[in-house]
């Protein structure tokens, strides 16, 4: 809920009537399932297919290659609305479009295009991207998976972790050190050596799942190179802002339907023969839980307007994954707090939120990355 314009928020008549469409798939579509793919822990690839067909897989693919031809505004207003019913399968849409087609498609050439953007835009594919490694997560330089060049391309050895639709996934953008150097690579399910290792059970987001990837002499053609060497992280850092502000939207989206799950329940539900919201406490965590909404929601739709493939802004896709992640956890919280017994049970769905949220502090980069990055650029940009 805005009160006043909301050209923020819908900057055009093509931003209003995307939200319009998601929102109506997420209300008809997406939440019916929600439950399910939480108790069993997998992706409804069905689902995800329809999501192709409605042209989202690309949101901000050009149109001339088969994508919506949208911006990052766009990108946020398909994950808020989602999140609002699904945040798990929103996880997973976010892998794929975010973390692998937005990424694969500004670091390709021609010919990389040719091959796998259809099969992902599509659905016919799904796509991910490893990073995160069993022994360092935020530490990126750290990485120990290694690249050494053939006759006719590469030789991958190593273990990514944590990796969203790594059970699914067709197709995975891949950083290795080569030299010393982050090149990024294309890796499928094609390629020798590459194998998918152990599950691993979540304690929120199950709409989508998480596997380990495993890279044991892992036979890379020389035309998976994605961009030139040594450039993998100048990718990774262009492709983590855009990653981290549709991370905050999915903060925005749980913390909406938390407010319209407790502001509903508090008038309904009495207590001493009148409704729990004529009571200050209660009336203390649906004001302050409305006002950390509203400024989540300015924050992140404020910085969508000044993010993109030629924009870099981290202070504003830090800062907005710092607030909202911690907010949208705190919100869900204060609906449990509201619904009481009923909260920390399944029925009213805001303890599967509170769940949810807990990974957005986490995935992504933690909010103390954010802390760290966001001292370190004001100092040097802003007040240095």
């Amino acid at each position: 809920m805005q009160i006043g314009p909301d050209t923020l928020f819908n900057p055009t008549d093509e931003h209003r009537m995307l939200r319009e469409m998601v929102a109506d798939f997420t209300t008809n579509e997406i939440e019916p399932q929600a439950e399910e793919g939480d108790r069993r822990g997998t992706l409804n690839l069905d689902l995800f297919r329809q999501v192709a067909e409605l042209g989202l897989l690309g949101i901000t693919v050009p149109a001339e290659h088969g994508g919506a031809g949208m911006d990052a505004t766009a990108a946020v207003i398909v994950l808020h609305e989602m999140s609002k019913g699904d945040p798990g399968f929103g996880l997973a849409y976010l892998a794929h479009s975010m973390l692998f087609v937005n990424n694969f498609f500004h670091c390709s050439n021609d010919e990389q295009k040719e091959r796998y953007l259809e099969k992902v835009l599509t659905g016919e594919w799904i796509g991910g991207m490893g990073m995160t490694e069993p022994a360092i997560g935020t530490d990126v330089l750290g990485m120990a998976t290694t690249a050494k060049r053939t006759d006719d391309g590469y030789v991958l050895n190593g273990r990514k972790m944590f990796i969203t639709n790594g059970v699914e996934g067709d197709v995975f953008l891949i950083y290795a050190k080569l030299d010393g150097r982050i090149t990024a690579f294309v890796v499928d399910t094609t390629c020798p050596g590459f194998e998918k290792g152990q599950v691993i059970h979540k304690m929120g987001m199950r709409g989508s799942t998480m596997s380990e990837l495993v890279l044991d002499d892992c036979q890379i053609p020389a035309a998976n190179l994605l961009g030139e060497e040594g450039q993998g992280m100048v990718h990774m850092m262009r492709n983590l802002e855009i990653e981290r502000l549709t991370l905050a939207a999915q903060s925005l989206g749980i913390a909406d339907k938390c407010m319209e799950i407790m502001v509903t329940y508090a008038q309904e539900r009495g207590a001493f023969g009148q409704p729990l919201n004529r009571f200050g406490q209660i009336q203390k965590y649906i004001g302050e839980s409305y006002a950390k909404t509203e400024a989540m929601r300015c924050l992140v739709y404020n910085v969508a307007g000044n993010v993109g493939a030629d924009i870099q802004n981290r202070i504003g896709s830090d800062a907005a994954k710092l607030f909202c992640a911690t907010a949208g956890k705190e919100v869900a919280d204060a609906a449990i707090q509201v619904l009481g017994g009923y909260g920390y049970c399944e029925e009213y769905k805001v303890e599967r939120l509170y769940r949810d949220a807990k990974l957005i502090e986490i995935g992504g980069g933690t909010i103390e990355s954010h802390q760290k990055n966001l001292t370190k650029d004001l100092t040097r940009f802003v007040y240095g």
